[in-house]
Protein backbone atom coordinates (compact mmCIF):
# COMPACT_ATOMS: atom_id res chain seq x y z
CA UNK A 1 0.00 0.00 0.00
CA UNK A 2 1.72 3.45 -0.61
CA UNK A 3 1.40 6.19 1.23
CA UNK A 4 -0.59 8.72 0.64
CA UNK A 5 0.71 12.48 0.90
CA UNK A 6 -1.62 14.74 3.35
CA UNK A 7 -4.16 17.00 1.34
CA UNK A 8 -4.85 20.13 3.45
CA UNK A 9 -8.83 21.57 2.45
CA UNK A 10 -11.02 24.82 3.57
CA UNK A 11 -13.13 24.51 5.89
CA UNK A 12 -11.90 20.69 7.15
CA UNK A 13 -13.56 18.68 9.60
CA UNK A 14 -11.25 16.48 12.32
CA UNK A 15 -12.69 13.38 10.86
CA UNK A 16 -11.06 14.42 7.28
CA UNK A 17 -8.06 15.86 8.56
CA UNK A 18 -7.41 12.12 11.18
CA UNK A 19 -8.18 10.08 7.82
CA UNK A 20 -5.43 12.15 5.68
CA UNK A 21 -2.89 11.26 8.72
CA UNK A 22 -4.19 7.66 8.57
CA UNK A 23 -3.50 7.23 5.31
CA UNK A 24 -0.01 8.68 4.87
CA UNK A 25 2.53 6.13 6.68
CA UNK A 26 3.77 5.16 10.11
CA UNK A 27 5.57 8.25 10.88
CA UNK A 28 3.78 10.70 13.69
CA UNK A 29 0.61 11.62 11.91
CA UNK A 30 0.08 7.83 11.21
CA UNK A 31 0.77 7.02 14.66
CA UNK A 32 -1.92 9.84 15.52
CA UNK A 33 -4.12 7.97 12.95
CA UNK A 34 -4.07 4.59 14.13
CA UNK A 35 -4.44 5.60 17.94
CA UNK A 36 -7.78 7.49 17.10
CA UNK A 37 -8.79 4.15 15.84
CA UNK A 38 -7.94 2.57 18.40
CA UNK A 39 -9.33 4.74 21.15
CA UNK A 40 -12.53 4.68 19.41
CA UNK A 41 -12.78 1.10 19.93
CA UNK A 42 -11.75 0.92 23.16
CA UNK A 43 -14.48 3.25 24.34
CA UNK A 44 -17.17 1.67 21.93
CA UNK A 45 -16.49 -1.67 23.58
CA UNK A 46 -18.64 -1.88 26.66
CA UNK A 47 -16.42 -5.15 27.82
CA UNK A 48 -13.56 -2.69 27.99
CA UNK A 49 -12.71 -0.93 31.56
CA UNK A 50 -10.32 2.16 30.17
CA UNK A 51 -7.68 3.03 32.69
CA UNK A 52 -6.45 7.07 31.87
CA UNK A 53 -3.19 7.90 33.60
CA UNK A 54 -1.54 11.40 33.70
CA UNK A 55 1.77 11.67 34.47
CA UNK A 56 2.62 15.30 33.35
CA UNK A 57 1.14 18.59 34.30
CA UNK A 58 -2.14 18.07 32.30
CA UNK A 59 -4.68 20.22 34.28
CA UNK A 60 -2.54 23.89 34.41
CA UNK A 61 -1.83 22.75 30.67
CA UNK A 62 -5.74 23.31 29.71
CA UNK A 63 -6.88 19.90 29.94
CA UNK A 64 -9.19 19.74 32.79
CA UNK A 65 -12.20 20.25 31.15
CA UNK A 66 -11.37 17.38 28.61
CA UNK A 67 -10.74 14.43 31.81
CA UNK A 68 -14.18 16.06 32.93
CA UNK A 69 -15.88 15.59 30.15
CA UNK A 70 -14.52 11.73 29.52
CA UNK A 71 -15.92 11.00 33.26
CA UNK A 72 -19.22 12.56 32.75
CA UNK A 73 -19.84 10.48 29.20
CA UNK A 74 -18.45 7.28 30.83
CA UNK A 75 -15.37 6.94 28.95
CA UNK A 76 -13.01 6.38 31.47
CA UNK A 77 -13.60 3.72 34.75
CA UNK A 78 -10.48 5.06 36.45
CA UNK A 79 -8.22 7.98 36.49
CA UNK A 80 -4.46 7.23 37.71
CA UNK A 81 -2.78 10.45 38.24
CA UNK A 82 0.22 12.52 39.92
CA UNK A 83 -0.72 14.61 43.49
CA UNK A 84 -0.14 17.20 41.32
CA UNK A 85 -3.07 17.53 38.74
CA UNK A 86 -5.47 16.93 41.83
CA UNK A 87 -3.68 19.50 43.70
CA UNK A 88 -4.27 22.06 40.34
CA UNK A 89 -7.70 20.56 40.25
CA UNK A 90 -8.58 21.44 43.60
CA UNK A 91 -7.06 24.86 43.21
CA UNK A 92 -9.53 25.86 40.70
CA UNK A 93 -12.14 24.53 42.59
CA UNK A 94 -11.44 27.06 45.30
CA UNK A 95 -11.60 30.04 43.10
CA UNK A 96 -8.00 29.68 41.77
CA UNK A 97 -6.42 30.09 38.45
CA UNK A 98 -3.60 29.38 35.86
CA UNK A 99 -2.82 32.06 34.06
CA UNK A 100 -0.43 33.20 31.11
CA UNK A 101 1.62 36.31 29.82
CA UNK A 102 4.18 36.61 32.88
CA UNK A 103 7.66 35.90 31.04
CA UNK A 104 10.64 34.14 32.22
CA UNK A 105 12.00 36.27 34.77
CA UNK A 106 12.31 33.53 37.37
CA UNK A 107 13.95 36.03 40.20
CA UNK A 108 11.23 38.59 39.48
CA UNK A 109 8.53 36.16 39.57
CA UNK A 110 9.58 34.81 42.81
CA UNK A 111 9.24 38.04 44.33
CA UNK A 112 6.01 38.85 42.76
CA UNK A 113 4.49 35.78 44.94
CA UNK A 114 4.03 33.74 41.22
CA UNK A 115 4.97 29.88 40.66
CA UNK A 116 5.71 29.34 37.05
CA UNK A 117 4.98 25.73 35.31
CA UNK A 118 6.74 26.37 32.13
CA UNK A 119 4.69 29.27 30.47
CA UNK A 120 1.68 28.85 32.72
CA UNK A 121 1.83 30.33 36.18
CA UNK A 122 -0.22 30.19 39.47
CA UNK A 123 -0.16 32.85 42.07
CA UNK A 124 0.69 32.10 46.09
CA UNK A 125 -2.69 34.08 46.57
CA UNK A 126 -4.54 31.18 45.71
CA UNK A 127 -2.49 28.70 47.17
CA UNK A 128 -3.02 30.25 50.67
CA UNK A 129 -7.23 30.03 49.62
CA UNK A 130 -6.14 26.08 48.56
CA UNK A 131 -4.35 25.04 52.00
CA UNK A 132 -7.47 27.23 54.23
CA UNK A 133 -10.04 25.47 52.01
CA UNK A 134 -8.50 21.82 52.05
CA UNK A 135 -7.45 21.80 55.73
CA UNK A 136 -11.05 22.45 56.69
CA UNK A 137 -12.47 19.65 54.22
CA UNK A 138 -9.89 17.28 55.79
CA UNK A 139 -10.92 18.17 59.43
CA UNK A 140 -14.85 17.42 58.29
CA UNK A 141 -12.90 14.00 56.91
CA UNK A 142 -10.87 12.92 60.02
CA UNK A 143 -14.23 13.43 62.45
CA UNK A 144 -15.12 10.24 60.75
CA UNK A 145 -11.84 8.83 59.38
CA UNK A 146 -8.67 7.62 61.20
CA UNK A 147 -7.19 5.60 58.84
CA UNK A 148 -7.99 6.18 55.31
CA UNK A 149 -6.53 5.07 51.75
CA UNK A 150 -5.68 7.92 48.68
CA UNK A 151 -8.55 6.54 46.47
CA UNK A 152 -11.83 6.84 49.35
CA UNK A 153 -9.90 10.19 50.56
CA UNK A 154 -10.01 11.40 47.04
CA UNK A 155 -13.57 9.98 46.83
CA UNK A 156 -14.30 12.17 50.32
CA UNK A 157 -12.68 15.56 49.28
CA UNK A 158 -14.60 15.31 45.62
CA UNK A 159 -17.56 15.17 47.49
CA UNK A 160 -17.57 17.94 49.55
CA UNK A 161 -16.30 19.95 46.12
CA UNK A 162 -19.58 22.34 44.09
CA UNK A 163 -17.40 23.40 40.92
CA UNK A 164 -19.11 21.36 38.66
CA UNK A 165 -15.94 21.79 36.21
CA UNK A 166 -14.02 19.59 38.96
CA UNK A 167 -12.48 16.44 38.02
CA UNK A 168 -12.59 15.36 42.04
CA UNK A 169 -16.36 16.24 41.62
CA UNK A 170 -16.80 14.57 38.69
CA UNK A 171 -15.30 11.07 39.54
CA UNK A 172 -17.05 10.79 42.83
CA UNK A 173 -20.53 11.94 41.06
CA UNK A 174 -19.94 9.04 38.49
CA UNK A 175 -18.71 6.39 40.56
CA UNK A 176 -15.32 6.54 38.99
CA UNK A 177 -12.16 5.83 41.04
CA UNK A 178 -9.36 7.95 40.89
CA UNK A 179 -5.76 6.43 42.19
CA UNK A 180 -2.62 9.32 43.43
CA UNK A 181 0.08 6.59 44.27
CA UNK A 182 2.31 9.87 44.44
CA UNK A 183 0.31 12.27 46.39
CA UNK A 184 2.36 12.78 49.18
CA UNK A 185 4.84 14.50 46.56
CA UNK A 186 2.19 17.50 45.92
CA UNK A 187 1.31 20.58 47.90
CA UNK A 188 -1.77 18.56 48.71
CA UNK A 189 0.41 16.01 50.08
CA UNK A 190 2.53 18.50 51.86
CA UNK A 191 -1.09 20.00 53.33
CA UNK A 192 -1.87 16.69 54.43
CA UNK A 193 1.24 15.71 56.57
CA UNK A 194 1.27 19.56 58.43
CA UNK A 195 -2.51 18.40 59.34
CA UNK A 196 -1.44 14.67 60.51
CA UNK A 197 0.80 16.58 62.73
CA UNK A 198 -1.94 17.47 65.15
CA UNK A 199 -4.46 14.97 64.32
CA UNK A 200 -4.97 11.54 64.38
CA UNK A 201 -5.28 10.74 60.79
CA UNK A 202 -3.42 8.42 58.80
CA UNK A 203 -3.38 7.56 54.95
CA UNK A 204 -3.10 3.89 53.74
CA UNK A 205 -1.07 3.88 50.35
CA UNK A 206 -0.96 0.06 49.79
CA UNK A 207 -5.23 -0.22 50.20
CA UNK A 208 -5.90 1.29 47.10
CA UNK A 209 -4.33 -2.22 45.40
CA UNK A 210 -7.06 -3.97 46.64
CA UNK A 211 -9.54 -1.71 44.90
CA UNK A 212 -7.51 -1.34 41.79
CA UNK A 213 -6.82 -5.28 41.43
CA UNK A 214 -10.74 -5.20 42.16
CA UNK A 215 -10.96 -3.53 39.08
CA UNK A 216 -8.34 -4.94 36.74
CA UNK A 217 -9.82 -8.64 37.43
CA UNK A 218 -13.49 -7.92 37.23
CA UNK A 219 -12.66 -6.14 33.72
CA UNK A 220 -13.36 -8.57 30.69
CA UNK A 221 -10.47 -6.82 28.86
CA UNK A 222 -8.34 -3.29 30.08
CA UNK A 223 -7.32 -0.40 27.50
CA UNK A 224 -4.86 2.10 28.93
CA UNK A 225 -4.51 5.72 28.04
CA UNK A 226 -1.40 6.79 29.38
CA UNK A 227 -0.58 10.82 29.09
CA UNK A 228 2.73 11.23 30.10
CA UNK A 229 4.97 8.85 32.25
CA UNK A 230 6.02 8.59 35.52
CA UNK A 231 4.41 6.88 38.50
CA UNK A 232 1.13 7.28 37.08
CA UNK A 233 2.02 5.04 33.78
CA UNK A 234 3.89 1.96 36.08
CA UNK A 235 1.08 2.00 38.31
CA UNK A 236 -1.41 1.81 35.89
CA UNK A 237 0.85 -0.48 33.61
CA UNK A 238 1.77 -2.84 37.11
CA UNK A 239 -1.85 -3.40 38.36
CA UNK A 240 -2.97 -4.71 35.12
CA UNK A 241 0.39 -8.20 35.26
CA UNK A 242 -1.90 -9.26 37.92
CA UNK A 243 -3.73 -10.59 34.72
CA UNK A 244 -0.90 -10.94 32.21
CA UNK A 245 -1.37 -7.26 31.30
CA UNK A 246 -3.61 -4.35 29.42
CA UNK A 247 -5.30 -5.70 26.04
CA UNK A 248 -4.55 -2.73 24.66
CA UNK A 249 -2.83 1.04 25.45
CA UNK A 250 -2.43 4.40 23.30
CA UNK A 251 0.66 6.52 24.51
CA UNK A 252 1.90 9.75 24.14
CA UNK A 253 4.88 10.96 25.75
CA UNK A 254 8.01 13.35 25.04
CA UNK A 255 10.68 11.18 26.88
CA UNK A 256 12.84 8.98 25.09
CA UNK A 257 13.94 5.49 25.12
CA UNK A 258 17.39 4.89 25.39
CA UNK A 259 17.54 5.87 29.18
CA UNK A 260 15.64 2.97 30.10
CA UNK A 261 13.48 5.25 31.67
CA UNK A 262 9.81 3.90 31.68
CA UNK A 263 8.29 7.20 30.98
CA UNK A 264 10.35 6.71 27.50
CA UNK A 265 9.94 3.75 26.97
CA UNK A 266 7.61 2.04 24.31
CA UNK A 267 4.54 0.38 25.54
CA UNK A 268 5.76 -2.86 23.55
CA UNK A 269 8.66 -3.26 25.92
CA UNK A 270 5.78 -3.84 28.06
CA UNK A 271 5.13 -7.24 26.65
CA UNK A 272 8.21 -8.48 28.25
CA UNK A 273 7.16 -7.61 31.57
CA UNK A 274 3.66 -9.08 30.90
CA UNK A 275 1.99 -6.11 31.94
CA UNK A 276 0.94 -6.05 28.24
CA UNK A 277 -0.03 -8.74 26.14
CA UNK A 278 1.10 -10.59 23.77
CA UNK A 279 -1.20 -9.38 21.26
CA UNK A 280 -2.13 -6.65 22.61
CA UNK A 281 -2.89 -3.63 20.73
CA UNK A 282 -0.66 -0.57 21.13
CA UNK A 283 0.57 2.58 19.76
CA UNK A 284 2.81 5.15 20.91
CA UNK A 285 2.57 8.57 19.81
CA UNK A 286 6.02 11.09 20.61
CA UNK A 287 4.40 14.47 20.62
CA UNK A 288 2.80 16.86 23.57
CA UNK A 289 0.01 15.46 25.00
CA UNK A 290 -1.65 18.74 25.04
CA UNK A 291 -1.45 19.00 21.46
CA UNK A 292 -2.12 15.26 20.59
CA UNK A 293 -4.54 13.89 22.72
CA UNK A 294 -7.34 16.38 22.18
CA UNK A 295 -6.68 15.86 18.53
CA UNK A 296 -7.05 11.91 19.01
CA UNK A 297 -9.80 11.82 21.53
CA UNK A 298 -12.06 14.33 19.25
CA UNK A 299 -11.42 11.70 16.42
CA UNK A 300 -12.08 9.02 18.46
CA UNK A 301 -15.32 10.59 19.19
CA UNK A 302 -16.24 11.93 15.59
CA UNK A 303 -15.92 8.22 14.23
CA UNK A 304 -17.96 6.82 16.89
CA UNK A 305 -20.63 9.23 15.89
CA UNK A 306 -20.21 8.45 12.68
Amino acid sequence: MKVKQIDIKKNMTVKELIDEFDLSGVLGAGRVGRAVELLSKMISDKDTKIFLSMGGPFVPGGLRNIIVQMIKNRQIDALITSGANITHDLLESFGGSHYRGYGFNDDRLNHEGIGRIGDVYTKNKDFEVFEKEITNILSEIAIFNSIISIKDLLREVGKKIKDENSILKAAYENDVSIFAPGLVDSMLGLQLWMFTQDHDFMVDVVRDMHDLSDLVFEAERVGAIILGGGLPKHYTLASNLLKGGVDSAIQITMDRSETGSLSGAPLEEAKSWSKAKVESDLVTVIGDVTIIFPLILAGAVDRIKS
